[in-house]
């Protein structure tokens, strides 16, 4: 690729902020809302016209588990929204803590709601364009685009909620990316979720259901015919989000690197085509639930499981999630299963192949759960940059686990709590912050931690 030499020129430059956060999905948020709620000034700079993320935008149609099989292990802010969430769903129970369905709009009103109550100013349709930094690991500026044009603001403490460690990577930050290899295929694949009204709810309910691991399932069916080269694979989540209305987490789109634009745009076609090849195919193949179905929606956004992943002061290992490790300075803890999706096709079409996965995949007894250390946040080499959400630094497996929605909430909080703190610090250092305090900050908060 050529290169183009921009002219300098002046911009106008914002520089009121103590701290901004960089993506509004669900860690952006708990950070964003957590550092207002301490004090700081915050802007919160969403890609979109919505907060959420994968929930929202990607049309995710329900959470992982809130619980370790026992009591509720996401607390503090992350319990705060996933009750809010639940509200005025009738078919979820108060009580019901894993595998809640989503209803998309309304957790677009939660996460304003949040943000707002602590006054956290938003700026949506804005991208993250260029990181300034003083060539010695301190930010100095962001870049940012919107109707606006180019624009510059700064902050004492930057908050990378990206998800795909865009802000840390590009002020220099040491990261891996799969294995490192640079081949998108070693990457667990995406998917496009989306949305069918007109379900027939009794019928659905009533019928053999579809779990990869049931070889008679209809969407084993709708693979085996070769009917529909557009349903890529077995992989099937749906969930009732409404009344007649089901959202699907259902298929992949293979080796897609979601910090290639060119991968990513190529991924949301094949993406949409693969929804509609479902549709048709679970109409054929299941017609008393789905005959007379409509594809309402496709996400906005690629639901993407692994990009980036930092290297922190500390990196979380399977060792550590085998241990159900506790950390002096954990600031949350996960009960999720190491859930890494295959990254071929074959693997998801293969009932034994299935069977296996579920046998083999890590999986926590009741009341299990292990720490995230507050240094898995931090980036080496950075001095006011911190990380939440699923680009923490972690080995490849256990990102498969750390970067759930729940999980993301409550690294969120803590991000939040501790970029506030270290903005109040003369160096801005947030290596420097006084964790176990921190963690006092957290506890008081309602936040589960040892």
């Amino acid at each position: 690729m050529t290169t183009y030499t921009v002219a300098p020129r002046q911009i106008p430059f914002d520089k009121s902020w103590d701290v901004i956060v960089v993506g509004g999905g669900p860690s952006g948020c708990t950070t964003a809302a957590a550092a207002a709620r301490e004090g700081a000034r915050v802007l919160l700079v969403e890609q979109t016209g919505n907060l959420g993320g994968m929930g929202t935008s990607a049309l995710v149609p329900a959470w992982t588990p809130f619980s370790d099989k026992k009591d509720l292990v996401y607390r503090g802010l992350a319990e705060r929204v996933f009750n809010a969430a639940k509200k005025g769903m009738a078919h979820v129970k108060p009580t019901d803590m894993d595998w809640v369905p989503i209803d998309a709009e309304r957790l677009k009103r939660v996460y304003d709601e949040l943000v707002t109550e602590y006054g956290v100013t938003v700026l949506f349709h804005t991208m993250l364009s260029g990181v300034d930094t003083d060539g010695s690991g301190r930010v100095k500026a962001l870049l940012l685009t919107n109707k606006a044009g180019l624009t510059a603001v700064s902050a004492n403490v930057y908050v990378d909620c990206t998800g795909d460690a865009d802000l840390s990577a590009w002020a220099g930050a040491e990261f891996h990316k799969g294995d490192d290899s640079g081949n998108p295929a070693n990457l667990m694949p995406t998917t496009h979720c989306f949305v069918l009204s007109n379900v027939d709810d009794y019928a659905f309910n009533n019928g053999p259901g579809m779990h990869a691991a049931n070889a008679n399932s209809p969407h084993h069916n709708i693979v085996k015919s070769g009917k529909y080269p557009d349903v890529p694979d077995v992989h099937m989540c749906p969930s009732f989000v409404g009344p007649g209305t089901m959202g699907f987490n259902a298929g992949h789109v293979y080796a897609v690197d979601s910090t290639d634009p060119m991968s990513v745009s190529k991924a949301m076609m094949t993406g949409r085509k693969t929804a509609a090849a479902f549709r048709d195919g679970l109409a054929e193949f299941y017609p008393q639930a789905f005959g007379n179905s409509f594809l309402v929606q496709t996400g906005a956004m690629l639901g993407v499981r692994e990009s980036r992943r930092i290297v922190g002061n500390y990196v979380l290992t399977l060792e550590d999630y085998v241990a159900r490790r506790t950390f002096d300075d954990e600031i949350c803890r996960n009960s999720y299963f190491i859930d890494v999706h295959a990254k071929v096709r074959e693997a998801f079409n293969d009932v034994k192949a299935a069977h296996k996965w579920e046998e083999t995949t890590f999986r926590y007894g009741v009341g299990e759960s292990h720490g995230i250390p507050y240094r898995c946040l931090t980036p080496k080499g950075l001095t006011n940059v911190l990380v939440a959400g699923r680009s923490i630094s972690a080995e490849q497996i256990v990102q498969g686990s750390v970067r759930v929605m729940p999980c993301c909430l409550a690294m969120g909080e803590a991000a939040g709590i501790a970029a506030a703190h270290a903005a109040k610090l003369p160096t801005n250092d947030v290596h420097a912050v006084d964790v176990q305090n921190l963690r006092k900050r957290l506890k008081e908060e309602g936040a589960y931690i040892k």
